[in-house]
């Protein structure tokens, strides 16, 4: 999978150590040393191709070895996995001496997502080198690719930005400033400046596009950026100040007979022109490779990658101060950097980093990771973006425009290899809480108020409709306590925290609320036979009135207790009586206060009306039908039994609403 030159070409003032190629050195194997070591990895390939195909005589088995792992690592700078990781078997077929052509070739498989044949390579060169933590780390990203096929690990939506991409790569797309309405990219279309091909990607050199969008907000055809900016050399991986008029770029060297590398320069807005590049100076090593610019979000630093001494190996992301060089160049340090490579840096905000790495664990070729930095902890916690923002192949240069929107570049998919803009979007989670405000009858109450308030401070108010149903939307995470009252009605409390996980959710939640007009049964309440004393199954119900009673603290009520028609009168009053004064003095002793209550038994002399809960509960029973002995005397043995067990009942009838108010 081929890569663009400004992509890559960082990596090419780094030579890699290994083994030089013995027996014979011809004309052919020479040239593709020299263009290897210079970095032109896509004409080196080419050459070392036709060498290998020469290499037919058994004695020169170990020098075809030797060339096809040279081939190998032309392959892995171009980022063409399935090419490298054939090229390193051969190698190993014909017994490369060297243990590292196994760590190569797992990378190589991993590229190409072949998880489980890279997991066993991994593991052989393990047992060469048991302690190497590249290794290691690549078992630990095949594994976790393997557990994501099943599913997406996020919730992010990408989508192939096909108006911003050509026939060849773009890449690197970044927003010019907050208004968010022009992006720019690096791009090898055929149109681009210049005729020459590069001797790295064996595509054209990359020149800087931009898009914008009308006045429709429509995102309108890619166009060269106007100005000076542009030439045959390769130009690209932009980043601006936060006003969008300095341009910091990445600008190929190119010298005869020397490695390419690539410097950062500048270039000033004025209207809608660019200037022509002019050399930011960072260090004075000519020799390093510095590059893939990103000013800070307040402006102040710059951060960048580079290859210069003191880093953690490969590329690292350093920083230095806009305004004061002097002194302020700073390496991230080990947490963002590893012995691998971290490029393409993005910030978003102060303590909230974006970067490109194949050195911390990934799903193949360079992933996209995110760095937030904890002041408290001194210390930047890194986590991998997951799929489907990362894949098998390349994944990288991300921009971030309103909220978690934005795009980023990938060669996922492309048979070439090519890379390509992707956008991204995160959708707001769905989450929402909804029910009914009923009343104890089950009949709708229409026009209560609920509110709801959260922890993280949110407050939210909404009348129920006609049906008694209310919708709020929430966040993820948060307590939440939510209140219900209408007029007539006493108020309803209830609390509940939602989920945290990272997904839609749906909650329902009903209020019943009480009637201040009418007395109100207070279910499953339970009397040993023929006493007062309440029995444990009923400290429940009882605990949820005395939570109704100090949610509403200026309520005093009436307990009132009902028998059935079994008894004297007289006997039925005074064991009604004496449960009412039970329920009262539970609701004491649960820290209401006495004035608020009355106890008052009624026997059995006010047998209870059919409502229209009854009615479904009990269907043998007319809604509005009073179940008086002499009706219940005219019922079957059953139904006698069932009318009995809907008169013995406990009560509650609001008396007052006006407690210590006067």
């Amino acid at each position: 999978m081929m890569k663009s030159t400004m992509k890559y070409i960082i990596y090419a003032v780094m030579f890699i150590a290994v083994a030089g190629l013995s027996g014979c050195k011809s004309a052919k194997l020479s040239t593709a040393n020299e263009q290897y070591d210079r970095g032109e990895y896509f004409d080196a390939s080419k050459t070392y191709r036709k060498v290998y195909n020469k290499l037919t005589k058994r004695e020169q088995r170990p020098l075809r070895g030797e060339v096809a792992y040279k081939m190998g690592l032309c392959y892995s700078k171009l980022n063409m996995a399935a090419r490298a990781a054939a090229s390193y078997q051969n190698a190993i077929r014909y017994q490369y001496p060297d243990s590292v052509v196994y760590l190569y070739w797992a990378k190589a498989l991993q590229g190409d997502g072949k998880y489980s044949q890279a997991i066993d390579a991994y593991n052989t060169y393990l047992l060469f080198r048991p302690d190497d933590a590249q290794a290691k780390i690549g078992i630990e990203g095949c594994e976790k690719a393997i557990e994501s096929k099943s599913t997406k690990t996020t919730r992010y939506v990408v989508k192939n930005a096909k108006l911003f991409n050509s026939r060849r790569a773009d890449f690197a797309p970044m927003f010019l400033d907050n208004k968010y309405d022009q992006l720019y990219f690096t791009t090898t279309t055929e149109k681009v400046m210049g005729d020459n091909k590069s001797e790295i990607t064996g595509m054209k050199k990359g020149d800087i596009y931009f898009a914008k969008k009308d006045e429709q907000g429509v995102w309108q055809r890619p166009e060269p950026v106007e100005g000076e900016l542009n030439s045959d050399l390769d130009e690209g991986i932009v980043s601006f100040t936060p006003d969008g008029q300095t341009m910091y770029l990445t600008k190929a060297r190119r010298e005869p007979n020397a490695s390419t590398s690539v410097e950062i320069y500048t270039s000033q807005r004025s209207e809608a022109q660019w200037s022509a590049p002019v050399k930011y100076e960072i260090i004075k090593d000519t020799i390093s490779a510095v590059g893939h610019p990103a000013v800070s979000a307040d402006g102040k630093w710059l951060y960048f990658c580079s290859d210069m001494p003191g880093g953690y190996g490969g590329k690292d992301i350093w920083k230095v101060n806009l305004t004061d060089k002097v002194g302020s160049l700073e390496n991230l340090g080990p947490q963002i950097n590893t012995s691998g490579d971290e490029m393409f840096p993005y910030s978003r905000m102060d303590t909230v980093l974006y970067f490109a790495s194949n050195g911390h664990p990934g799903f193949g070729g360079l992933d996209l990771f995110r760095a937030a930095y904890d002041a408290k902890a001194e210390a930047w916690k890194v986590v991998n973006m997951g799929t489907p923002i990362n894949s098998q192949g390349d994944d990288f240069g991300i921009t971030f425009g309103e909220g978690e929107t934005g795009f980023f570049s990938s060669n996922r998919g492309d048979g070439r290899g090519y890379d390509h803009i992707y956008s991204f979007e995160l959708p707001p989670l769905q989450i929402s809480i909804s029910g009914w405000v009923l009343d104890k009858d089950e009949e709708p109450v229409a026009n209560a108020i609920i509110r709801i308030v959260g922890d993280d401070g949110s407050n939210q108010k909404a009348v129920a409709k006609d049906d008694g149903s209310f919708e709020f939307s929430l966040d993820r995470g948060v307590r939440y306590v939510m209140m219900a009252g209408a007029k007539g009605y006493l108020n309803e409390k209830q609390e509940f925290k939602s989920d945290i996980a990272e997904e839609d959710a749906e909650y329902g939640i009903d209020f019943i609320l009480s009637a201040i007009h009418k007395p109100q049964v207070i279910e499953n309440i339970f009397y040993d036979f023929d006493m007062a004393t309440l029995r444990p199954e009923s400290e429940a119900a009882l605990d949820e009135m005395a939570q109704i009673l100090k949610e509403n603290p200026n309520v005093c009520v009436e307990m009132s207790s009902h028998t059935d028609r079994w008894g004297s009168d007289e006997y039925n009053i005074d064991l009604s009586n004496r449960r009412a004064q039970s329920v009262v003095d539970y609701l004491i002793a649960a820290g209401i206060e006495p004035e608020r209550l009355r106890p008052q038994g009624y026997g059995e002399s006010k047998p209870k009306m059919v409502t229209k809960k009854i009615n479904g509960d009990y269907p043998q029973f007319a809604e509005g039908v009073i179940l008086t002995e002499e009706f219940i005397e005219t019922l079957s043995e059953e139904d006698q039994e069932a009318a009995d067990q809907i008169n013995r009942r406990t009560e509650f009838q609001v008396t007052a609403i006006d407690y210590e108010l006067k």
